[in-house]
């Protein structure tokens, strides 16, 4: 589990759980389109499974 992925935002956060919110704003995305890379971590893959679906996830 090394390397980068690529991950963007799909969908709005409004009227998802805040927990949902936070791992979104906790993986460094902003608005619906914005693309950030993310070190491939276990904290990392708990956000992306926490919003995955509002995320388009691929490797970097």
């Amino acid at each position: 589990m090394s390397g980068k992925i690529k991950v963007t935002l799909k969908k709005s956060v409004a009227g998802q759980l805040k927990s949902i919110q936070q791992s979104v704003r906790g993986l460094g995305l902003r608005r619906i389109g914005h693309a950030v890379e993310v070190i491939d971590t276990p904290a990392n893959r708990g956000m992306i499974n926490t919003a995955g679906h509002l995320l388009a996830v691929e490797k970097a």
